[in-house]
């Protein structure tokens, strides 16, 4: 193991070295249609991810990553198809792989990882948010096949900066020593609660539900509620004011029956300015019943297209709710003119990149501005590696409450052979509960628990079976 003093203090960080990267998908069917701002998502494959690291005394290793490839998130050109969005994180992919295969130096994880975006950005300039789609995936299975060579866990690795946070692809506002020190601190908590979103077409009540699935999981907010006791939602708004109003009265009225509740709500992009945002919360502070809903809100998610976020003062609404930014957290630099504009929060994805978020993380917890926070969203995260990996990441940054909604809108380990799917039951017992089918995530008491995800591995006690899979298309 090379000592890397660049780092900060006596860390010492590993060194190694991508040496072959197999790409592959799985086509995911919706249980049900997932609306979210102007996209209605009813199937998309997902990617994975197979990378063989190979340390400095020539051991290798392999690990793995998931993401699906949702259309119109990444990029929400109008002019461009579906099949083009998903074309281009499967471009992505490529891109990063061929750039991540031709460094022929080992090097730390982390800065890698730093290297592999910059390259794969600069190769596909345009759009940073698809391009960093094959850096992010590259970057935890490379992170996962280490912790599988150094028989240790995704918690242990980056508590002890094993993936070398520090040297020169350290932004210069971070300081290496209070980073490993940031990051030594760090404990995961054995469950997480489960922020579930309500879809802007999701059924409310029962008596919504038109055409029922029948597949013995819940569709309304209702059986929602009776099945997993969420005490936290993300609620999707559509940017019609009047539509808007009607659809959080009705969602207020199923609320209302909890004793406690929070929800955060997520404007994605719909709004085409900040009068017309405000325009909305001051109906909503005008309608006594909507008065409690008023009062659970935790934060708003980018309500501001991010062609104009970035030139949009929050001005006064700054002051009457915390505003995150999502879809326009771009680059490094994004959370800091965000701040100059009155945000105070900013999301982690893991398909933006892990790195990305501890360094959020870092930036939050050991700088001089009091009041910023991070969350933890979704981007329909299926069961297996991909929702493994992010209830990983977001329990190790502290975070109480993740947006979580893969299994709501996917039914179990859709596509995997039986026997894959054995194994990641069998490894998190914790995690899945067995369904009519299928191991299901499972969500008690609004929460899920997560401790065997501190196995060897990125937060993983298994891997899929990458043979049954079709190659990248």
């Amino acid at each position: 193991m090379t000592v890397d003093r660049s780092i900060g203090g006596s860390v010492t960080a590993p060194r190694i070295k991508i040496i072959e990267i197999d790409a592959f998908e799985r086509d995911i069917s919706l249980r049900l249609p997932f609306r979210f701002g102007a996209a209605t998502l009813e199937k998309a494959p997902q990617a994975f991810l197979r990378v063989r690291v190979e340390d400095e005394k020539g051991r290798t290793a392999i690990g793995g990553a998931a993401e699906l490839m949702v259309p119109k998130w990444f990029d929400k050109d109008p002019a461009l198809t579906p099949a083009q969005n998903v074309d281009q994180l499967r471009t992505s992919i490529r891109a990063a792989a061929a750039a991540s295969l031709e460094s022929s130096q080992p090097t730390t994880l982390f800065a890698a990882a730093r290297l592999n975006e910059v390259e794969t950005v600069r190769r596909l300039p345009g759009n940073p948010l698809a391009a960093g789609f094959g850096p992010s995936l590259i970057a935890r299975a490379a992170l996962d096949a280490y912790c599988r060579l150094a028989g240790i866990s995704f918690f242990e690795a980056v508590r002890q900066n094993w993936i070398g946070i520090g040297g020169p692809m350290l932004p210069g506002d971070i300081d290496a020593d209070a980073a490993s020190a940031m990051l030594a601190d760090l404990r995961p908590a054995g469950a997480i609660s489960a922020r579930h979103t309500i879809g802007l077409l999701d059924p409310i009540t029962e008596g919504d539900v038109i055409h029922p699935v029948h597949d013995g999981l819940p569709e309304s907010l209702e059986a929602v509620i009776r099945r997993y006791g969420n005490r936290w939602f993300k609620i999707k708004l559509s940017g019609a004011i009047e539509a808007d109003l009607d659809r959080l009265l009705r969602i207020a009225a199923v609320l209302e029956r909890m004793s406690d509740y929070w929800v955060t709500v997520d404007g994605n992009e719909q709004f085409g300015s900040a009068e017309q945002f405000a325009a909305l919360l001051a109906r909503i502070e005008a309608m006594p019943l909507l008065a409690r809903l008023r009062a659970a809100i935790a934060f708003v998610e980018q309500p501001f297209s991010r062609a104009i976020t970035m030139e949009t003062p929050l001005g006064a609404l700054a002051a009457q709710l915390p505003f995150l930014i999502d879809e326009s957290d771009d680059d490094d630099e994004a959370f800091a003119r965000a701040r100059g504009l009155g945000y105070t929060g900013v999301s982690s994805k893991t398909c933006k990149g892990i790195y990305r978020s501890l360094m959020k993380a870092i930036r939050i917890r050991t700088g001089a501005v009091p009041g910023l926070f991070l969350s933890g969203e979704d981007l329909t995260c299926q069961a297996g590696l991909a929702v493994q990996q992010d209830l990983a990441l977001v329990s190790l940054l502290g975070l109480s409450h993740v947006e979580r909604n893969g299994h709501h809108y996917v039914a179990g380990m859709q596509g995997a052979p039986q026997a894959e799917k054995a194994r990641f039951a069998a490894a998190h017992p914790d995690l899945y509960e067995q369904g009519s089918d299928e191991p299901l995530l499972s969500i008690r008491d609004g929460r899920i628990a997560i401790a065997s995800l501190g196995a060897v591995g990125y937060a993983s006690g298994a891997l899929p079976d990458f043979e049954a899979m079709t190659p990248l298309s």
